[in-house]
């Protein structure tokens, strides 16, 4: 081969060659970190957009509970108002029974006070009459028949819870359960009964019938 036709060949020396490793690694390094940071910042837009999702979907959520919360206690506040009306009715229907059976026993007592009343004004008659025959009667023998007869009749006038007014002479007249049949002289002191003409009834504080008397007026 001529001298005209040898190749011409660069040798790298030490130097260069490590230069241009290092150039070489330096690019692949550059290029790995730019690689690097793209993918890190994706993740970061993905969990910031994951984040940002999960917030909003707990504060739908949110939302929803306090909304249901609202309605919750709405419904708590109409449900009280509707006990406090219930309750309030009640009392009244309470009240209102309560006052019947009062009502209801005061008219039964007075029924049967009143029934007892009639009881008592058909009977007495009858006694008086007895009283009248024993005084006709006296020696006859029918006395023992009459006395036994009216016993019997006051022992029902008893149960009844009846008191004959029957006044002795010379006690004071009341208006109220004596009937002044006549004023007549007497030797009682003036204006107290003189005599009995007919008993009177009562049943407790309530006068059936007036006992009918006379009484002793001024001698001249």
């Amino acid at each position: 081969m001529s001298d005209d036709d040898a190749v011409d060949v660069e040798v790298e020396s030490p130097d260069d060659a490590a230069r241009t490793n290092g150039t070489a690694d330096a690019t692949a390094e550059g290029t790995s970190g730019e690689s690097a940071d793209a993918n890190g910042g994706a993740r970061d837009e993905a969990l910031a957009a994951a984040v940002a999702e999960h917030d909003e979907a707990l504060a739908r959520e949110v939302a929803a509970l306090e909304a249901d919360l609202d309605e919750t206690r709405a419904d708590l506040l109409e449900a009280e108002e509707e006990v406090e009306e219930l309750t309030s009715k009640l009392a009244r229907v309470k009240a209102d029974f309560s006052n019947y059976k009062q009502r209801a026993k005061r008219k039964q007592d007075e029924i049967r006070e009143r029934a007892s009343e009639a009881l008592v004004e058909r009977i007495t008659p009858v006694r008086n009459d007895l009283l009248r025959a024993l005084d006709q009667e006296e020696g006859s023998d029918l006395r023992p028949g009459v006395e036994s007869t009216l016993e019997k009749f006051d022992e029902v006038l008893a149960d009844e819870g009846v008191d004959p007014i029957d006044p002795d002479p010379g006690e004071a007249v009341d208006p109220a359960r004596h009937q002044v049949m006549l004023r007549v002289e007497s030797d009682q002191p003036e204006g107290t009964v003189h005599e009995v003409y007919e008993p009177g009834y009562e049943m407790g504080d309530r006068v059936v019938s007036e006992a009918k008397v006379t009484v002793s007026a001024d001698e001249e």
